[in-house]
């Protein structure tokens, strides 16, 4: 099936293949026709939107060359003179047929814009969000109709961020939804249904001080940043806290099935799905047979040999890879670094017997979560499995603190620069980050709640460019801020 990627890298795939698109203002033509959502762009708008101010004189020949080429890269089977049925004439233009399910800022904004139960939403949110890959559009943003139209989705998301986290209280996922909530206010300081998110869940954990104090927060902002107090609805908010008139709603009713049973509005939690990757099919017979007596944790493929993990992992997309490091044509370090360069990838968890520290210690850096000996009680498999899928902990501290120790200092050219423009915060839990410290354990040493480390953390991440908890212990001792031994002290104690 033909696709079109635009929230992210723009692209065009057959069956999954990336298509030629031609150069950039041939690329823009069909995302031109993308933004108009199906329908006609005449010829005289693509040429003043793709040249602004001064068109070439052969300008319309060239916007024809350019649409020539693209139906042979999007229709490559279609005979010389049948017509073109995806990028079509419109006259007095062109337009692009597609179904909404067909490109991704389309479908995308059909889920942002349905309607439910708050079950309902938060999936058709969670789907919606879950279709971006990096800002829409980027490519082409010296444009102004690209610049506009990316504005416009980015709108969308922050709604779709919010209308996910207002059906989560609906819910009861307050505890859950804290973390990004505080982000999200943080990144967009002016944006009035934020502070009300925050505000409620915070006041819905039984945190009534953090809650009045997130809106003294926003009080603040709008004064400096607009000369403003807060809206009428944050003011009412704010009262109904100070005299306790809010109340946590009762759980939702159970609903109806199609048998008519009643189903609970929360579902149970997904298992977390492991695909196991080991040439021995001694090992994935005894991982097999671990998982099936684990509740809360099952199968999700098994491969046995580094090309095949790939395939599966593509094919079944699993929570969490238990890989070997050293396997048949292509061994575990080459397609952790396949696996871990996808969008949206899942961890990666290591298993050796031996294996050589520069191999362990070039996985850590690809991104991998950590490790598990091969030998180990089938409740460190678990646990390991757990904990890379909670992001939280390093796999087997004994493997790390020894790679580090070896290895830590070495320069490496596509390492993260120096820790320039960090915090003290950011430089305390990143210390504690590098010394296999959890979120809780982290905010119990700085006196912090555990959202908040949380939402360092990911800073820390965006900040440095990495997407792995092990990519930032491998910066904190690269950069020499940690080095293997040392007593950690800090700055905002």
């Amino acid at each position: 099936m033909l696709t079109f990627t635009a929230l992210g890298p723009f692209q065009a795939w057959s069956d999954g293949a990336d298509l030629d698109l031609g150069g950039q203002r041939q690329r823009a033509v069909l995302a031109r026709l993308l933004v108009a959502g199906g329908r006609a762009v005449p010829v005289s708008t693509l040429i003043d939107e793709l040249w602004p101010g001064a068109p070439p004189a052969q300008a319309l020949s060239t916007i024809q060359g350019y649409v020539s080429r693209l139906r042979r890269a999007l229709e490559p089977d279609r005979a010389p003179r049948e017509e073109a049925r995806v990028l079509v004439s419109a006259p007095p233009g062109y337009a692009l047929r597609a179904a909404t399910e067909q490109v991704d800022a389309w479908r995308f904004e059909s889920l942002v814009k349905s309607e439910g139960t708050p079950a309902q939403v938060w999936a058709a949110m969670d789907t919606a969000l879950g279709l971006w890959r990096g800002p829409a559009l980027a490519e082409f943003g010296e444009l102004s109709w690209a610049a506009t139209e990316a504005g416009r989705l980015e709108e969308l998301r922050l709604i779709a961020v919010e209308r996910r986290a207002d059906a989560g209280l609906a819910l009861g996922r307050a505890t859950s939804l804290v973390a990004d909530l505080e982000a999200h206010a943080s990144a967009y300081p002016l944006r009035e249904e934020a502070w009300r998110l925050l505000a409620v869940a915070l006041y819905r954990l039984g945190r009534q001080g953090d809650a009045l104090a997130a809106l003294r927060r926003a009080r603040a902002t709008w004064r400096e940043e607009l000369g403003l107090d807060l809206t009428a609805g944050l003011q009412r908010l704010e009262a109904d806290m100070l005299a306790q008139r809010l109340e946590t709603p009762p759980a939702p009713a159970p609903e109806k099935t199609d048998a008519g049973r009643p189903d609970a509005e929360e579902p149970a939690a997904a298992p977390l799905r492991v695909l196991v990757a080991d040439d021995q099919a001694l090992v994935r017979a005894g991982v097999r047979a671990m998982l099936a007596g684990e509740p809360g944790v099952t199968l999700a493929g098994e491969a046995a040999d580094g090309e095949e993990a790939i395939a599966r992992v593509s094919a079944t997309r699993p929570d969490v890879v238990l890989l070997d490091i050293q396997m048949p044509r292509l061994d575990g370090l080459a397609a952790a670094r396949r696996i871990l360069a996808e969008d949206r990838p899942p961890k990666v968890i290591m298993m050796t017997t031996f294996g050589s520290d520069e191999n362990l210690y070039a996985a850590l850096r690809a991104g991998v979560s950590g490790f598990v000996l091969k030998t180990s009680a089938p409740e460190q498999f678990l646990a390991a499995i757990r904990a890379a899928a909670a992001g939280d902990a390093l796999i087997d501290p004994t493997i790390t603190t020894r790679l580090i120790a070896s290895f830590a200092g070495r320069t490496d050219p596509a390492a993260p620069p120096a820790l320039a423009g960090l915090s003290d915060s950011q430089l305390d839990v990143l210390k504690l980050v590098a010394r296999g410290l959890t979120n809780r354990q982290i905010g119990h040493t700085l006196s912090w709640p555990e959202e908040e480390v949380a939402v360092m953390v990911k800073s820390l991440l965006e900040h440095l460019g990495l997407f792995d908890r092990a990519q930032l212990v491998m910066a904190a001792y690269e950069s020499g801020l940690v080095t293997p031994g040392e007593k950690t002290s800090f700055s905002s104690l």
